[in-house]
């Protein structure tokens, strides 16, 4: 014991590692984040699923906690506009205790099945349009909207008055059905890139 002690007194103090800028790091979802209910301010909590290593030592090892806010939450418009959602970071915990203030921006995100993607200029997730789809509702229920007139009055003017009810419907749906939302499920993954160098004591 009095070795051990009389080593780290030798040793003196542990060097200042510092995590270079354009450091990339991947992290993991801990709690669920949606543009359905998120407000500006609410907390986001995810864990660094990739180390961060410099000159061989590690830094920032996996399962570091990391603490990120909502700065902006828009939800995805009947008739147009896009989910959108902003995201600060603000420190990592590491397990021994350590905590380092970070301000990393988003890099990249999990789709999630759909066009979500990062913004950069704005360092926000924003979702995909939904013009292909909305169009191939419209056409799908125009198409059966047609079927039904032509079978109802057994001619071409039945059918094209069943078109013509089918579209209305189609486009009524379509106006009232919100667009996709931004979604960042729990367990799901986000990528991070400093900007500028971070000193860790």
């Amino acid at each position: 014991m009095r070795s051990l002690i009389l080593w780290l007194l030798l040793a003196g103090p542990v060097p200042a590692m510092e995590i270079p800028q354009g450091t990339h790091v991947l992290l993991k979802m801990v709690n669920s984040v949606t543009t359905r209910t998120a407000r500006e301010g609410d907390r986001v909590y995810m864990r660094t699923a990739s180390p961060i290593v410099v000159n061989g030592q590690f830094v920032v090892p996996v399962d570091s906690y990391v603490d990120a806010v909502v700065t902006h939450s828009v939800r995805s418009g009947r008739v147009k506009g896009r989910a959108e959602l902003g995201i600060r970071f603000e420190s990592f915990t590491l397990p021994s205790g350590k905590t380092i203030r970070v301000a990393p921006h988003l890099s990249s995100v999990d789709s999630g099945g759909t066009e979500q993607k990062v913004d950069p200029k704005e360092n926000e997730v924003k979702q995909g349009g939904t013009k292909g789809q909305d169009a191939g509702r419209v056409a799908e229920i125009t198409g059966s909207g047609a079927a039904i007139g032509g079978l109802a009055d057994r001619s071409w003017k039945g059918a094209g008055i069943g078109a013509a009810a089918g579209s209305a419907v189609g486009l009524a749906t379509t106006l009232l059905t919100r667009g996709k939302e931004v979604d960042l499920a729990q367990g799901s993954t986000v990528d991070v890139v400093f900007d500028r160098a971070v000193m860790v004591e």
